[in-house]
């Protein structure tokens, strides 16, 4: 069983100065809306409904956190909160780019997300959803460019693959693998940038992404560790 199968609702913020004083490190889920990032929370979660996907994309206005460990508890709740149980949070971040959102509201996620994923000391990693039939628009690019420059890996999910031929799946994750290893540092390294692809709906690459979201969480040896006493329970039986 994947720790990501753990996950429970946390918390929910719409300004920097709401986010969770907590030190465990957490990952964040970005994308455009429409390309998919609620489903594909729902399925490595094995979960339903626990990220929001609106009927009107775009109208998810806030940041959602979700914990590892400490699975049933959590900072909204009125008792006692025993943080120390988690291990790490998940952080589904407002969807981007869509038409009908007014220009205020469009400026006020802007300035969140943008603060979010270049200040958050926290954030050991940026999921990038994209949809592998539309790669890296524009807004795509703004966040690559944003979070850039931190050092911090990303791994790109290009979603919807099941709606592409073999052809044209492999040239979306070519000219994914192609713009990320365009971005380099300061000696001309190329940064911990990664990309695979995903159909929630058919379930290809699910195993992929849980190994990279847990590996960049550092808690490969956690979740090796569980797999084998769930091995060790099944021989017993």
């Amino acid at each position: 069983m994947s720790l990501l199968w753990q996950a429970r609702f946390f918390t929910t913020a719409n300004h920097l100065r709401d986010l969770p004083n907590t030190q465990v490190p957490e990952i964040a889920f970005a994308g455009r809306s429409n390309a998919g990032k609620s489903t594909a929370i729902n399925v490595l979660c094995n979960q339903k409904k626990l990220a929001f996907a609106s009927k009107t994309p775009g109208r998810t206005q806030h940041i959602n956190y979700f914990s590892l460990g400490g699975a049933h508890v959590g900072q909204h709740r009125k008792d006692e909160a025993k943080v120390d149980e988690i291990r790490a949070l998940l952080v589904d971040l407002p969807g981007y780019g869509y038409a009908e959102v007014s220009g205020s509201a469009k400026q006020h996620w802007q300035e969140l997300l943008g603060d979010y994923v270049q200040k958050r000391e926290q954030l050991a990693a940026l999921v990038l959803i994209i949809d592998s039939r539309r790669p890296f628009t524009a807004l795509d690019i703004q966040m690559l460019e944003w979070f850039a420059p931190t050092g911090k890996p990303i791994h790109c999910i290009l979603t919807k693959a099941d709606k592409l031929n073999r052809n044209d799946a492999a040239n979306a994750l070519r000219l994914a693998r192609s713009i990320l290893s365009s971005y380099v540092d300061e000696e001309g390294k190329p940064f911990p940038f990664t990309a695979q692809l995903f159909s929630a709906l058919k379930r290809t690459g699910l195993e992929e992404a849980n190994d990279r979201i847990i590996e960049l969480l550092g808690l490969s040896e956690l979740q090796d560790a569980g797999a084998q006493d769930h091995s060790d329970e099944k021989s017993e039986k």
